[in-house]
């Protein structure tokens, strides 16, 4: 069997919905594109296609859902440069060489309009339901946000910049010392994790599988991201393939870079994906301490508890919206499936799957 890599790209995050499926399916010579409403086998086709070419050796990548723990939302063999992609909203998907690149496949085509018309008025109230419950999610994801600036520039005023510039330094020299490629780095932008209607999840042990690890312990606004940017910018400028993983609560910020081709993957080890060291080769670099001021904890106490109180209670807040979402979602599943013909849903795939084949064949 070959290897199966999972992450996001596209999370619920307090800028809104936000997307990065441009970057990961760049390059692709085939891509399918699949149309239809909740409930119409999206998902289901494109497990079932990844898990067969999977088991005939080839490398897999799974673009999970952030809006439901149980579904992906695209599947990619990198390899034969194809991709499948669930091409609704949030995540629509509009094609540069249509026909020749991307081909919409509609889901739709299998369903019983007659008997979804029967049922119009309460597909459109589930709609706007799931609609004004991602938009609470938002809301509040953005005022966690603010109360995460608030507790930020706590450690940020106590911060060594000198320190973490040298730190950065260090880093990089270690990772790279005089080692460059005379080619134009591959840069894929995705999420390590999302906020997900069960809370956050995240995909790191399978991402950093057979790497390096360095564990960045610190504190809001220790300059973790900023160290990140500042390797994946080296990265980039020595003509090294880089994954940058973005975070999934601010996709401003930075959570994980992974450079395959040295072996190694630096990525901020605190909550919500707090992880220690297990494996061999695992290195923690602490930032409290070290660039910010060891005494900051028991200064600010008060002000920190504060902030980080106001912010668990609007997190919470944001995954409950996010929860209520998937429960309408739910519902909404439950109106189309009757209405479907799956027996055309696997004419479809196997449609897909011989184009994949000939692709193989090539």
């Amino acid at each position: 069997m070959g290897k199966v890599l999972n992450y996001y790209a596209g999370g619920n995050t307090a800028r809104g919905f936000y997307s990065l499926y441009e970057s990961n399916l760049e390059g692709l010579s085939r891509l399918f594109i699949l149309k239809g409403g909740p409930g119409t086998g999206k998902s289901s086709l494109m497990k079932k296609l990844g898990k067969e070419w999977n088991e005939r050796g080839y490398d897999i990548e799974y673009l999970h859902c952030s809006s439901d723990n149980e579904s992906i939302d695209g599947m990619i063999i990198r390899s034969l440069g194809v991709g499948i992609v669930d091409g609704t909203a949030p995540h629509v998907i509009e094609p540069k060489a249509p026909g020749a690149v991307e081909e919409y496949v509609n889901l739709g085509e299998a369903w019983d309009s007659a008997a979804l018309k029967e049922q119009k008025a309460e597909i459109q109230k589930l709609t706007a339901g799931i609609s004004a419950a991602f938009s609470a999610a938002y809301s509040s994801f953005y005022d966690a946000l603010i109360v995460h600036d608030e507790w930020e520039k706590i450690y940020i005023e106590n911060m060594d910049f000198g320190k973490a510039d040298e730190l950065t330094n260090e880093l990089i020299e270690k990772f790279f010392g005089g080692q460059r490629l005379e080619k134009r780095a591959d840069i894929r932008h995705r999420y390590l994790g999302a906020a997900t209607p069960k809370g956050a999840v995240d995909f790191v042990p399978n991402l950093t599988e057979g790497l390096n690890r360095y564990l960045i312990k610190g504190r809001p606004g220790s300059g973790k991201s900023t160290l990140l940017k500042k390797i994946a910018a080296e990265a980039e400028d020595r003509g090294f393939d880089t994954e940058v993983y973005h975070c999934g609560f601010d996709p401003h910020s930075l959570d994980m870079i992974i450079v395959r081709e040295l072996g190694f993957a630096i990525f901020d080890s605190t909550a919500p994906h707090e992880y220690f060291p297990e494996r061999e080769n695992d290195e923690v670099v602490e930032l409290y301490g070290t660039v910010i001021n060891g005494d900051t904890d028991e200064k600010f106490a008060a002000e920190i508890a504060d902030c980080a109180g106001r912010y668990r209670e609007n997190m919470n807040k944001a995954i409950a919206s996010l929860a209520k979402a998937k429960s309408l979602h739910d519902e909404l599943e439950e109106i189309y499936k009757p209405a479907m013909d799956f027996g055309k849903v696997e004419e479809l795939a196997g449609r897909i799957h011989a184009e994949i084949e000939k692709l193989a064949k090539k």
